[in-house]
């Protein structure tokens, strides 16, 4: 395997460069956020809505330089570096920091990068063979304020529900709110099917706003699927028909079981089968 390539701050370096230095606010305050992303084909998967996505996140933190970071900077930024690394199908993560000092409180805003590809087989989503099996981990609630639906680089919530996950055997966990309603997944949005309608958590109730989350929205709108976003007491997943989870670097993934409950895949399935002819 030959040595891969990173982007920093507009430079092209080998991965392994020593590059920050102690002062990193990213390193020492988690002040920053990322975009996690799929190249397919040498082309960035719903650049636009990453975009816009990214600008409301570096505008809510105050992180300058948002204006620039349109949709033609990811596109030229990403295929770019994946063409150096001879990589046409990816996951691609973009971390955005504040490049200054001081201790809390910032000298300044300014806006510091850096962009990473891994290579992935194959240019299409693929659903899961093997359902998810998952459980709900209530140790630490996500708070609800106006950075809740950002991608920050304050992640611990999800280390620790990782760290549950794999004490537990699991393949996912469920994430709840501060007032005990389903959030999201630990690294993926949730869809409820029950009683032949989809349910999401609404942004209201803290989720990342998840880029697949918009388009599988608006795929089931489009296929005349009845959708709702919605404050979703985890009860319901004893009710289920379905359950799946969205990134955008998966797709879609459903899940198979949460204690006895067992789920279908119906749903999942014909989403994916969209999702892919985009």
């Amino acid at each position: 395997m030959s040595a891969r390539y990173i982007n920093f701050n507009g430079e092209i370096l080998p991965e392994d460069s020593i590059l920050l230095t102690i002062a990193n606010r990213g390193f020492k305050y988690g002040d920053g956020l990322f975009e996690s992303m799929r190249l397919m084909k040498g082309k960035l998967q719903f650049a636009e809505l990453h975009a816009e996505r990214l600008q409301r996140g570096m505008k809510a933190l105050k992180i300058d330089g948002y204006s620039q970071a349109d949709t033609w900077f990811l596109r030229e930024q990403v295929e770019q570096l994946g063409r150096r690394n001879k990589i046409r199908h990816g996951r691609v993560r973009l971390t955005v920091y504040r490049e200054a000092e001081g201790l809390y409180t910032p000298t300044q805003n300014k806006m510091g990068f850096c962009l990473e590809i891994s290579p992935l087989d194959e240019p299409r989503y693929f659903l899961n063979e093997r359902g998810l099996i998952m459980d709900i981990y209530s140790e630490l609630p996500k708070p609800l304020n106006y950075l809740s639906t950002i991608k920050t680089c304050n992640s611990l919530l999800y280390v620790m529900a990782g760290l549950f996950k794999q004490q537990n055997k699991l393949d996912e966990v469920f994430l709840l709110n501060a007032n005990g309603f389903l959030c999201e997944a630990g690294a993926a949005n949730i869809f409820v099917w029950y009683q032949n309608h989809l349910y999401t958590p609404a942004l209201s109730e803290g989720c990342v706003e998840g880029v697949m989350r918009q388009v599988v929205i608006k795929l089931a709108q489009d296929s005349g699927i009845p959708i709702t976003e919605a404050q979703i007491n985890p009860e319901i997943l004893n009710e289920a028909d379905e359950v799946f989870l969205t990134n955008a670097t998966s797709g879609i993934q459903w899940v198979m079981g949460y204690g006895v409950k067992r789920y279908f895949n119906r749903v999942s399935k014909g989403l994916m089968d969209e999702l892919n002819k985009l």
